[in-house]
């Protein structure tokens, strides 16, 4: 699912490393992926922009041997046949097989659990949120809610952080430009709504307990990047 830029600048590579002009410098690259998938996210494009960066319209796409796996090991080992007929399910929607009205699609009940409001969700996913420096950290890796967007995401993070008693700790990002010419086109405030993909927001709000995640490690290999954790400590910088 990465943009094909990044492929075809591999296969340059390894032709001018290696020192072989065929295809990736004659070294055999392992491609994994399903095109159901979230295509490469293009900032501000449109669906054809997405379509235009994605493998298959790369020049690389016709050399490529496609191997398709046809058998759900997790289902095949387990023995779930709900599993299976879930998983049966979410390749149909995927493949456009699946009954819809105007592009909509119905999800049955028994595919998930279907709420009305975000207050319900949220309850259902974390029930008793105010105790949650008394749970233990299983009770956290169990629990996740995904967004596609990072809007939506902070605003579930408000909600959730204001359902538990524990104290706000405030932290800001300190933003400067590196010229001191750009001040006058670049005012900081400005600055501070900027919200770069990778990085936190300009005002982040912790409190003991809280789930959070470590966006880039810069003392590896200690932890990884996307590492999630849980604030146990919160001091007043």
């Amino acid at each position: 699912m990465a943009h094909k830029g990044g492929f075809e600048a591999l296969n340059r590579t390894l032709k001018d490393i290696r020192g072989y002009n065929n295809l990736m410098g004659g070294v055999t690259v392992l491609l994994a992926g399903d095109f159901r998938q979230t295509l490469p996210v293009i900032p501000r494009g449109t669906r054809a922009d997405e379509v235009k960066s994605c493998l298959k319209a790369s020049y690389l796409w016709p050399h490529i041997q496609k191997v398709a796996l046809h058998k759900n090991m997790r289902v095949h080992v387990k023995g779930d046949t709900s599993a299976g007929i879930f998983a049966e399910m979410l390749l149909k929607i995927g493949d456009g097989n699946f009954p819809s009205l105007e592009g909509e699609i119905t999800i049955p009940s028994n595919l998930c659990t279907v709420v009305s409001s975000l207050s319900e969700l949220t309850s259902r996913i974390y029930p008793d949120i105010i105790n949650i420096k008394m749970k233990p950290i299983e009770w956290l890796c169990e629990r996740a809610i995904l967004t596609p967007k990072n809007d939506n995401a902070a605003e579930i993070n408000e909600i959730l952080l204001k359902a538990f008693n524990e104290k706000a700790v405030e932290y800001k990002s300190f933003d400067s430009m590196i010229q001191s010419d750009d001040a006058v086109h670049y005012p900081l405030e400005f600055l501070n709504t900027l919200n770069p993909s990778g990085l936190p927001s300009h005002k982040l709000i912790l409190k003991i307990g809280a789930p959070i995640m470590l966006l880039r490690n810069l003392n590896p290999p200690k932890l990884c990047n996307g590492t999630r954790l849980q604030v146990n400590l919160c001091t007043k910088m």
